[in-house]
């Protein structure tokens, strides 16, 4: 039996969500407030480097959204060198100002790690903190890794916090090394093998019915049902 993956592939009319979720996901945690500490600045600090790397992976990659919009992951297709954003150091001082030593900083720790060999790279998974943060989180990821394993890669990935720690290991992610962030904090560099091709059933998470209010911003708190638009074709 054939199961639909509970996300759609990403367009760029949808970058502006997937920013507000990565702002809503990013600002509240350690490393949110390490990179911007001015707490009143810090989402449109976050926002605006957060849109040069989105922007990039829908031109070198792919990003996936659950249907309700409710989280969002974003991966780089790392089959050869991918080159950075055009005009990247132009546009990260102007997205973080003072704070682009910081930015740059973390970059330089997680580049150091990545693999050289071809796989697919989720650069970011985006599921705010909320009540049903566990199963946004688990139905974006199975979901995306359904359409990504059709590539026949292995994946890699970081994670910055237990939750999704637990989350990636259940889905077959294995731990390659543990790194130091700038700040202190530890972070663990994860790696899932290449899938099988097979044919097989997937059982998806079920997240509990999405609330439209959402700390990212006003946007996500106006739009009520993502899959309509896709029925649609809007």
């Amino acid at each position: 039996m054939h199961l639909s993956p509970p996300v759609n592939r990403a367009r760029w009319r949808d970058i502006d969500w997937i920013v507000d979720l990565v702002t809503a996901t990013v600002a509240p945690t350690t490393l949110g407030a390490w990179l911007v500490p001015d707490q009143r600045r810090r989402p449109a600090v976050l926002a605006a480097a957060a849109r040069i790397w989105i922007e990039h992976a829908l031109l070198f990659g792919d990003a996936f959204l659950l249907k309700d919009g409710a989280a969002a992951t974003v991966w780089f297709h790392r089959y050869r060198p991918t080159p950075p954003p055009p005009r990247y150091e132009e546009r990260i001082e102007d997205a973080c100002g003072e704070h682009v030593v910081r930015f740059r900083r973390l970059e330089q720790v997680l580049a150091a790690r990545r693999p050289q060999e071809a796989h697919n790279h989720l650069a970011i998974l985006a599921a705010p903190p909320d009540a049903d943060r566990a199963a946004q989180a688990a139905a974006v990821l199975t979901g995306s890794h359904r359409l990504m394993d059709t590539l026949g890669l292995p994946m890699y990935a970081e994670t910055h916090n237990d939750a999704d720690r637990r989350l990636y290991r259940r889905l077959g992610y294995r731990e390659r090394h543990r790194v130091s962030r700038p700040d202190g904090a530890l972070l663990d560099v994860l790696w899932r093998p290449a899938p099988s091709l097979g044919v097989r059933t997937v059982a998806y998470p079920q997240p509990a019915a999405r609330r439209t209010a959402r700390g990212g911003g006003d946007r996500l708190a106006l739009v009520a049902d993502r899959s309509a638009d896709t029925s649609s074709g809007r």
